[in-house]
């Protein structure tokens, strides 16, 4: 019945204040509109309020109940539940069947290796009291070799106890993480690094690190396969990086090279050029908006592209005076003023405006650029274009032509 009341109530509240913005339009006299809707609006909120009050007591005496109810058993749940189990033991293998294994050869082989010694010792002083011959010497020895196989059955067995120590060592000094340093685990262990490698490789080999591997420097421990892909990627981002550095040292080392037998004034253009160019992408960092750093990307590329043609070409030097005077100081100055713009907390129409010229401008400085850098070809396009024609008078020549192939030669 309340959500009824509540639902009907609201209907009539909306047709009141369209009745009354009606009213106001039909009349065009606005004066007292904004006043009835606030009244309107003030009366209906407090009925809804007072209709609430009511439901929100109903609805804490049931939240009340259910907490009071459903908290204790909650509660109890998370009290009983062995944290332990929240370990992920697909990692490891488990070790209590292993240690008790080596707690029992080496009780067993100890024991009987004492019995056996203590026998051998009372059965070779009788066969000397006695003046026995040949068969207590073979008892003996039948003892002996006994004692040999019982003490190595023992010694095993605390080997395995101990390793079996140590790898739950490990486990703990990892703290849950994935990954482990071999140095620390040495320090933890008070044994060389050495020894532990070697431990660690044969808990792996055995299988009690269900996913353990060790880097190739063996200085890490990863007990995971998610944990080793990640490494291995890494590794390899290392060594492309690793190229792509060496690449770029040996290509700096060519371009010095080829820059070392061009005039000193196309050297400074060129380094002028490359000054420019950084600050081009300086800009473009800084400046956040799509649309502009587009423009910005292109006007790098090309610069970059006009002064390697200078550099292949440095008679070419001549015809960029006017890029390095005006076009490119401007461009800059253009970048500069469009950062300081972009940074203002409010972008108010002057500013938007302003933005907008400057990315027009900056579309012209490309094509600029472009037919710049075209015109720097042009000397190729010449020697490509007589190269094409020399090549076609000579197929001509032999009879090599297309019109020669159809009509098989004669003309």
């Amino acid at each position: 019945m309340t959500d009824m009341r509540t639902n009907w109530e609201w209907e009539q509240f909306g047709e009141d204040i369209r009745r009354t913005v009606q009213d106001a339009v039909d009349s065009r006299d606005f004066r007292r509109l904004n006043q009835t809707i606030t009244d309107t609006v003030n009366s209906a909120l407090h009925g809804f309020t007072g209709g609430m009050r009511g439901s929100r007591q109903g609805y804490r005496y049931q939240q009340n109940t259910y907490q009071n109810t459903q908290g204790r058993g909650t509660q109890n749940g998370w009290q009983n539940l062995d944290l332990n189990q929240l370990k992920r033991p697909t990692l490891y293998a488990k070790m209590r069947g292993r240690k008790i294994a080596g707690m029992v050869m080496a009780i067993t082989g100890y024991s009987f290796a004492v019995c056996l010694l203590i026998g051998s010792v009372i059965t070779g002083v009788t066969g000397m009291l006695m003046g026995a011959g040949v068969g207590v010497s073979v008892a003996v020895t039948i003892q002996m070799i006994f004692l040999i196989v019982f003490t190595v059955l023992g010694a095993a067995g605390s080997r395995m106890m101990c390793q079996v120590n140590r790898f739950q060592t490990y486990i703990e000094e990892l703290h849950g993480r994935e990954y482990g340093n071999i140095k620390d685990l040495a320090q933890r262990m008070h044994k060389k690094e050495k020894f532990v490698v070697k431990d660690l490789e044969a808990m792996i080999r055995k299988g009690w690190f269900l996913q353990g591997y060790l880097d190739d420097q063996k200085v890490c421990l990863m007990t995971s396969k998610a944990a080793y892909d990640q490494y291995r990627e890494l590794m390899a981002q290392a060594k492309q990086q690793k190229m792509q550095e060496q690449e770029k040292k040996e290509q700096q080392k060519a371009d010095a090279d080829r820059r070392a037998g061009l005039d000193p004034k196309v050297q400074e253009v060129i380094e002028a050029g490359n000054r420019y160019i950084r600050k081009i992408r300086e800009c473009n960092d800084a400046i956040p908006g799509e649309v502009v750093s587009e423009k910005m990307s292109r006007m790098e590329l090309l610069t970059k592209r006009i002064f390697e043609r200078v550099e292949q070409n440095p008679e070419a030097v001549t015809d960029i005076r006017r890029l390095m005077e005006y076009y490119l100081p401007t461009a800059v100055k253009l970048l500069e003023a469009y950062e300081e713009l972009d940074a203002q907390p409010v972008q108010g129409e002057n500013i938007l405006s302003s933005k907008k010229e400057i990315e027009d401008t900056l579309d012209t400085l490309n094509m600029a650029f472009e037919k710049l850098l075209d015109d720097l070809f042009q000397d190729t396009a010449w020697d490509v274009s007589s190269d094409i024609s020399v090549l076609k008078t000579m197929l001509a020549q032999e009879g090599l032509t297309e019109n020669d192939f159809s009509t098989g030669g004669k003309r």
